[in-house]
């Protein structure tokens, strides 16, 4: 059984044990988003392996979902709700009336899929796309209408607050507040962009003007070199006419949005019934299945971050991957939204010659994209150049970053150690504190790693900290998204002398304990483990079994992400026609079947771990946990499995621990900065209305600009690629050596 939990991961990379038509995966991490829409003036009608898709798929969620509940009314009504924000989700094309006469299907849907039905489903979409068309024309004439800006008005801008139009004039009047923002913000975007520009550009040096000319021929005299070309000097990122950019995003959308095809259509709908159970329960087409496993079987060459769409038509950052391009170059962080896409460097060196042919060398506006398409220009030749035009988490300006596409390093995703020196000893000689950096669970079974394991190489470096004679250990969890569960359970094992490091449960109720089954501890001195909310599934399982342990101290954001499920691919195929190789014609679901639970009890889905001491971050105030998602799982706890005590934590320990920290962190200029920062974005974060008056909109903007060096600073410490001491690394430190100290001497 353990070999369909070999992975306990964050949803940016999607773990496989073997290549067996089950697949089991751990998917953390990842907002659930469903599928986006490819046209044709002709939607089609449902297959007759549509409806068999939809009968095979009700009596699997039945029957192998973790919840066993049934498909009924409750999980109708809330696919119903689910399918329309997948359409809709701003609420700025359907009418009321129109949600109202669905409505009356609103309890049906579950007995429409259990009869191979697609009525409701179908109706909608048809209805949107007539919707679309009505807001589209509205929105060219708004486009071209002029707009008072000093008037003094707001658009709310939290998707909660917002409600369907009641009457054409009210739908007018929503879509004028949107025009009008959307003009703001790309008038103020094209004028900070050519300011940076300005500075940045060839003009600025006296000693290369000439560089600077963009040619004027159509082809660029591309030189081609295989895969890789040189065209001629890119054009920098022009201002571009705001209303014809706004034209075009609209005019686009609705192109895309009439390309649907029905196969594409019952993909969203279906995984709406599915993200109905729980956000990470989904169906693949047979075309996207298709396209899944070849992906598999591809060398990742890209820039090494997991997207997905905002509500509002944005490709978003999700995660970055240990390793990849963004990872080892930085520029990039989560949450930051794509709003364009170019390909090779400004001076025209480094392109994809492949993408140059498709879409040329200038920067192509991506909002309101598919994600596939938005995926497409991004993944290239390793070697050549994707430049992306983002806006910042909490930002409203435009930036662009170059990312040289490459192949994930796996050996940028290994472990590190080093060593510090923090207090002293007894005897007067320098305290030793060694800091082990663990962005992954991995474990290379294909050799281009050489084998390599996480186990392996911790305790390789435990072994060099015993040899310095350290005298603790800080292990660093904080963007660690999960990996093998195996070496999860491993890797606990250098810590404690056997016993249980997690529980399963399955959809029968039936729970199976996974033990550490090694004799002896690798390390027998204090550990502190630091996480973060992006710690989640295998990071959650050894700080949760340290914890119940009692073998160290949890420090970090207040819990960390709160993955604490397990999800198997099944192929729909084979669960028809169970032979070797059978025709992909029904395509996969993807469904939650088990749950983790911690030695003591307690499941570490929603809950995640609680940290014993919190420091002020960023990341622990934004949504990116499993408890921000719509229908995940509820937490739970079941018995606990017997185990040792080790005598190294107590309640005495961790206050003492946090009344000295808190001391020295309310005395820090450097963290009554970040509080100051993480004051801002909390406020920002909390705004439901947006001004539209342009003095009130710039004096917003100039405020958001001032913290600028401060992100920047934060991002710089997220990103680093080695062990350094920075002022919270500092802390934790000293928590350590404080630890150290308030041990008894025999522990």
């Amino acid at each position: 059984m353990l070999s369909r939990l070999m992975s306990a991961q964050a949803p940016h990379r999607l773990s496989l044990a073997g290549k067996s038509t089950m697949i089991a995966c751990l998917i953390a991490v990842s907002v659930a988003y469903l599928p986006q829409i490819s046209r044709a003036d002709n939607l089609g009608k449902p297959s007759i392996v549509s409806g068999y898709v939809a009968r095979l798929v009700t009596k699997l969620m039945q029957s192998d979902h973790l919840s066993k509940h049934p498909l009924d009314d409750q999980i109708s009504q809330r696919a119903f709700d689910l399918f329309a924000k997948s359409l809709d989700p701003m609420k700025v094309y359907f009418m009321q009336s129109d949600i109202d006469e669905f409505s009356i299907s609103r309890t049906e849907l579950d007995d429409q899929l259990k009869r191979g039905e697609f009525s409701t489903a179908f109706a909608m979409f048809r209805r949107f796309l007539d919707r679309i068309d009505q807001r589209t024309a509205q929105a060219v004439e708004l486009i071209e209408q002029d707009h008072d800006f000093t008037i003094k008005e707001e658009m709310i801008t939290d998707p909660d607050l917002l409600t369907y139009a009641k009457t054409e004039e009210e739908s007018r009047e929503l879509w004028r507040k949107r025009i009008k923002y959307s003009l703001l913000v790309l008038e103020n975007d094209d004028d900070e962009e050519e300011e940076k520009n300005a500075k940045d550009s060839p003009e600025s040096d006296s000693e290369d003007d000439a560089a600077a000319e963009p040619s004027t021929d159509a082809s660029n005299e591309a030189t081609d070199d295989g895969d890789e070309v040189t065209t001629g000097v890119v054009k920098p990122y022009e201002k571009k006419n705001p209303k014809e950019l706004l034209r075009k995003r609209y005019e686009s959308f609705a192109r895309r949005m009439h390309q649907t095809n029905a196969e594409e259509l019952i993909e969203i709908y279906v995984s709406a019934i599915t993200n109905a159970y729980d956000p990470h329960t989904s169906y693949m087409s047979s075309k996207s299945y298709e396209d899944f496993k070849i992906m598999l079987g591809l060398e990742l060459e890209g820039i090494g971050a997991t997207l997905s769409i905002t509500d509002d038509g944005y490709t978003v950052i999700k995660s970055i991957v240990p390793g990849g391009a963004c990872d080892t170059q930085g520029g990039i962080y989560p949450e930051d939204k794509i709003v364009a896409v170019g390909q090779g460097n400004p001076d025209g060196t480094k392109v994809s010659k492949k993408l140059y042919d498709k879409h040329g060398g200038e920067m192509i506006d991506v909002v309101n994209w598919k994600l596939s398409d938005v995926v497409g220009m991004i993944r290239g030749k390793a070697g050549t150049v994707v430049r992306l035009a983002v806006i910042s988490e909490g930002k409203e300006e435009v930036h662009t970053v170059s990312i040289s596409r490459e192949k994930i390093k796996l050996e940028d995703s290994a472990a590190k150690g080093a060593v510090f020196e923090e207090g002293t000893r007894p005897d007067g000689s320098p305290q030793k504190i060694g800091v082990i950096d663990l962005p992954s669970f991995y474990a290379d079974m294909s050799g281009k790693m050489g084998g390599r394991r996480t186990t392996v190489d911790v305790k390789k470096i435990l072994e060099d900290f015993n040899d310095q004679n350290v005298d603790a250990v800080i292990l660093d969890l904080r963007r660690n998204g999960g990996g093998s569960l195996r070496e999860a359970i491993d890797l606990t094992g250098l810590f404690i002398d056997q016993g249980t490091v997690v529980q399963v449960k399955d959809s029968y109720g039936q729970v199976t304990q996974y033990d550490d089954e090694m004799p002896g501890l690798s390390w027998s001195k204090p550990v502190i483990v630091l996480t973060s909310k992006f710690s989640a599934s295998a990071s959650e399982i050894l700080a949760g079994a340290l914890q119940d342990y009692g073998r160290g101290i949890i420090v970090g954001d207040e819990q960390t992400h709160g993955k604490g499920t397990v999800q198997s691919l099944l192929d729909l195929n084979q669960v028809v026609a169970p032979i070797r190789n059978p025709p992909n014609t029904y395509g996969a679901l993807k469904i939650t079947m088990q749950q983790f639970y911690r030695p003591d009890g307690d499941s570490t889905q929603k809950r995640g771990v609680e940290a014993d001491i919190v420091l002020p971050s960023l990341s622990g105030k934004m949504d990116v946990g499993e408890v921000d998602l719509d229908y995940a799982v509820e937490f739970d706890r079941i018995g606990g499995a017997p185990h040792d005590m080790f005598q190294l934590t107590s309640a005495q320990i961790k206050q003492k621990l946090n009344q000295l920290s808190q001391q020295r962190v309310n005395a820090s200029d450097e963290f009554a900065k970040r509080k100051r920062q993480i004051e801002n974005y909390v406020e920002q974060k909390a705004l439901k209305k947006v001004s539209l008056n342009q003095e009130e909109f710039m004096a917003r903007r100039k405020e958001l600009s001032a913290e600028k060096e401060d992100r920047k600073t934060f991002e710089e410490q997220v990103n680093k690629k080695d062990i350094e001491r920075d002022y919270y690394l500092d802390e934790v430190l000293k928590i350590t050596n404080d630890y150290i100290k308030l041990l008894p001497a025999n522990s």
